[in-house]
């Protein structure tokens, strides 16, 4: 039986043990998508124990303590922090297969020097350890960055945002991890929610554009992508439910905008329309700066309607959206050819369904403008686990070239996250590495080498062009 965790966790083979050790662990980090708050590295904040650095805005450990029976008062109640993390070790005890149990550990293990397990016997153990750990100059924020080799990050940020704390951090030059804002416009979008006119109002002061037509909220769009731009942004990313295509011509558009600007509802057709003309928007800029779109979909979004009018939203109550927009994703994307302005694209379903559907349209708009121009993202949320890492890459290379994978990202708002790269390093070499002891790829080290650090790390820096 082999010990918990060594040296040679999920590694199965000589040859995957080589990957891993050789390779793949020997090159840096590269964040190109999360949610960590860039305030914090640039003020480089310090813990004062466990519970802040790990259950602060973890919706994933929420829903398992949820799944335990755990009342919400230890979980975003008032509870003091020693009892949340109480009932968080009395949970992870029990999360047998579950990817939190294995980065979890890994997180002990790397920052604290944990070798032990963590439960309810062993918590108050565990709680000392970590937060006299804390208290190190090692464990600020910017130091546990630097100690993951981690060489950029990629912050989610809004159009409306003034980008203050990137700022500050390009102008320190006592730390050079780089740290870049994303552009996430998702809710200059989304016309159907009560809060867009307020959002639009604010936009039109940041911008100062008069928002008064479709035409006049991109131009504000363009001033904000400029803004951005300005301050080193080289990628997009956007949250929708599906990917739609439903075209109109501007006319049509200009109405259903204007129309929601007088405080009137919209269809469900009239919504479609108006947000494929802006996905459109939004993509042709994208190629005109050479910037990396990101399309996020599959999710259904706070499903509990108590819980989400008491916590809001990205607290734990989001799941599957069964519906698979193969045809208009392929339609989407068509369009931009069509126009001769595709930008490259990250496609990332939450639904592991989609997996071959993404892998058949990838191969329609590849061309030699970039490597793996349209990529299929990393198992996402839901699906970061050892299986879905495992589906998603074998899809993939069963309908493509693996080889030219941009790999693992955190997506994640927590500064200990890093080890999920180890965690999916792993993941892969073991799955090449049993292909080339079941005899399906020959063991040329040259060639593996290549392969194996590209989908760590080369492969992101060579799609998005950073300068590293």
């Amino acid at each position: 039986m082999k010990a918990f965790m060594d040296e040679n966790f999920l590694l199965e083979t000589p040859t995957a043990q080589k990957l891993f050790h050789e390779y793949a662990s020997q090159v840096p980090v590269l964040d190109y998508h999360c949610h960590i708050n860039p305030q914090e590295i640039a003020e480089d904040r310090k813990f004062e124990n466990i519970t802040q650095v790990w259950l602060g805005g973890d919706h994933y450990k929420w829903r398992q303590m949820r799944s335990n029976g755990v009342d919400e008062y230890y979980i975003t109640g008032g509870a003091s922090d020693r009892e949340k993390f109480q009932k968080w070790a009395e949970t992870l005890e029990k999360a047998i297969g579950n990817p939190l149990y294995h980065w979890s550990h890994l997180e002990l293990r790397k920052y604290f020097g944990y070798e032990g397990y963590l439960n309810g016997e062993t918590a108050e153990e565990v709680w000392n350890l970590c937060n006299a750990k804390l208290q190190e100059d090692s464990m600020s924020v910017r130091n546990i960055i630097k100690q993951s080799n981690v060489t950029l990050i990629c912050t989610t940020d809004d159009p409306v945002d003034d980008l203050k704390w990137h700022q500050m951090i390009a102008k320190d030059d006592s730390f050079d991890v780089q740290v870049l804002p994303a552009w996430r416009p998702d809710k200059a979008m989304n016309l159907e929610k009560p809060e867009y006119l307020d959002y639009v109002k604010t936009l039109s002061e940041v911008s100062e554009v008069k928002i008064d037509s479709f035409k006049a909220l991109k131009e504000a769009l363009v001033k904000r992508l400029d803004y951005f731009q300005a301050n080193g942004c080289k990628v997009s990313d956007h949250g929708i439910e599906y990917v739609m295509y439903a075209p109109a011509d501007d006319a049509e558009v200009e109405r259903i905008f204007v129309k929601r600007l007088a405080g009137e509802a919209v269809t469900k057709e009239e919504e479609l329309k108006f947000k494929t003309a802006y996905l459109q928007f939004m993509a042709e800029e994208y190629y005109n700066r050479d910037w990396v779109m990101q399309l996020h979909y599959g999710c259904k979004r706070d499903n509990n309607t108590p819980r989400y009018k008491q916590l809001g939203p990205d607290t734990g109550y989001d799941c599957i959206n069964n519906y698979a927009p193969s045809s208009e994703t392929a339609d989407f994307l068509n369009s931009l050819n069509v126009a001769d302005k595709m930008p490259k694209v990250i496609l990332y379903s939450l639904n592991p369904n989609d997996n071959a559907a993404i892998g058949t349209i990838l191969g329609c708009f590849q061309d030699s403008s970039a490597i793996g121009k349209i990529q299929q993202g990393s198992a996402w949320w839901f699906n970061d686990h050892k299986t879905g890492m495992i589906e998603q890459m074998t899809s993939l290379a069963n309908l493509g070239l693996l080889s030219n994978f941009i790999g693992m990202l955190t997506d994640s708002r927590s500064f200990l996250s890093y080890t999920r790269h180890e965690y999916f390093r792993r993941i892969m070499c073991n799955l090449i590495g049993g292909w080339v002891e079941n005899g399906e790829y020959p063991a040329d080290y040259k060639a593996l080498e290549k392969i194996v650090k590209g989908i760590s790390y080369n492969n992101a820096v060579r799609y998005f062009g950073f300068d590293l």
